[in-house]
């Protein structure tokens, strides 16, 4: 763990630790220890000062913060973990293996689930991923996929103060990202599995979100065909919009490259290939697209169209009488299947927005208000010694022989300068 302590990391987590606001003051604190573990390196939670080993379920092996740090100090502890507990709001996010620690490169799906928490943020231990810590409520059902993970009781997080920037100083409560986050990228597969299995247990054929994963919907619409029904649409001027390559509305252009390949899953009923054709020819195309960002070897382009096809629930049905789709949208359902999420997204993060702007608008009234009566009182402060100065000097007006009066008014005069100069400076300060 040389290199985990190297330079002044291990000093700026201190710093940065000591201005955590809500996890630091709880005494749910253990420090860790990496150890070789059938050929892989493994973090054993530690109990702080005693050196036994912890539990994540066990409150008599923890501590509070302080004294968890300082036992870090020693040979026996590499670091410091928080335990999650049913008893606190804390929830934690774990992103695994999606930073490169030579370059800080990060792929897009842990970009996208950094920038929507919007709450503290750190690198892992490692190097290689990060831990987000946000207080809300974990939604049911599995709690990891892949990479990520999702923790609230029963577990312990490493803690390593390697803030990341940009990200809040603080724990932000993000419960309707969270949610989002859990539907997204833990839920999705699990959820349309069962649907899937639910629709061919009954009578209903309508296609799911699996199914076109692995079979296509036939719709074989030819490209001009599609288009011409995609702008037609009762959304089609938001079709139009991100064809063009028109971006606003959309925190980022990979939400708005995302929100295009769910209306193009709609119409061309999941099918992959005529997704992958007819989004390069939109203006939304960049290099990225054809870049590999996932470890399995997918590009960013492979992974965003699966991404759509998973969250898309209805598809283009040519039959279905409707061949406009103005008259009930169908692309409304479905392809703002993740429009409407989207839309929720979108009144969540404002909303959670001007929250934070309250907030700081508050905080910095309050800092006002201080700055206001400190003035206040160095210029009460300032009339009192002026009146002061001005007895003194009234007194050393008697006549006196030249020299001695010479004398006093230079030190009266001094004294006079040396009191302002102390004042303004702290009215300045």
């Amino acid at each position: 763990m040389d290199a985990y302590r190297e330079g002044n990391r291990w000093c700026l987590s201190r710093r940065l630790l000591s201005r955590g606001r809500g996890v630091r003051e709880r005494e749910q604190w253990v420090c860790w220890r990496e150890e070789d573990r059938d050929g892989k390196p493994t973090k054993i939670p530690v109990t702080p000062g005693a050196g036994g080993f912890a539990s994540s379920t066990e409150s008599d092996t923890w501590s509070d913060f302080e004294t968890a740090l300082e036992y870090t100090e020693t040979e026996h502890a590499d670091g410091v973990g928080f335990v999650f507990t049913d008893d606190d709001p804390i929830v934690g996010v774990d992103l695994d293996n999606c930073r490169d620690p030579e370059t800080g490169d990060v792929d897009d799906a842990a970009r996208d689930i950094i920038e929507r928490l919007d709450s503290y943020t750190e690198v892992s231990p490692s190097g290689t991923g990060y831990h987000v810590l946000i207080k809300g409520e974990l939604p049911d059902g599995r709690n990891r996929r892949g990479s990520v993970e999702l923790y609230d009781t029963a577990r312990f997080f490493t803690v390593t103060g390697d803030h990341v920037e940009r990200t809040p100083n603080r724990v932000a409560r993000r419960q309707d990202a969270l949610a989002a986050i859990h539907r997204e990228y833990v839920q999705d597969t699990e959820r349309a599995t069962a649907s899937e299995s639910e629709q061919r247990d009954g009578t209903d054929d309508e296609p799911t979100a699996t199914d076109t994963v692995d079979a296509d919907v036939d719709v074989d619409l030819a490209d001009e065909v599609l288009l011409e029904k995609a702008r037609n649409a009762s959304n089609g001027e938001k079709f139009e919009r991100l064809w063009n390559g028109n971006t606003v509305g959309y925190d980022s252009q990979s939400e708005a490259d995302m929100a295009l390949c769910c209306l193009l899953a709609f119409w061309t009923g999941g099918d992959q290939t005529q997704m992958d054709q007819l989004f390069r020819e939109s203006e939304l195309l960049r290099e990225k697209w054809d870049e590999v960002h996932y470890a399995d070897g997918s590009t960013y382009g492979e992974k965003t169209i699966e991404r759509s096809i998973a969250t898309t629930s209805e598809f283009y049905e040519p039959d279905a009488g409707d061949d406009t789709a103005d008259a009930h949208d169908p692309a409304a359902d479905s392809s703002p299947g993740v429009d409407v999420g989207d839309s929720e997204r979108s009144r969540a993060y404002l909303a959670e927005k001007n929250r934070l702007l309250g907030e700081r608008i508050d905080e910095l009234e309050a800092t006002l208000a201080e700055k206001t009566e400190r003035i206040d009182t160095l210029e009460a402060e300032v009339e009192r010694l002026t009146e002061e100065l001005a007895t003194r000097d009234r007194e050393t007006e008697q006549p006196h022989e030249e020299d001695p009066g010479t004398s006093r008014e230079t030190s009266a005069d001094s004294e006079t300068s040396s009191l302002l100069s102390r004042l303004f400076r702290d009215r300045s300060e």
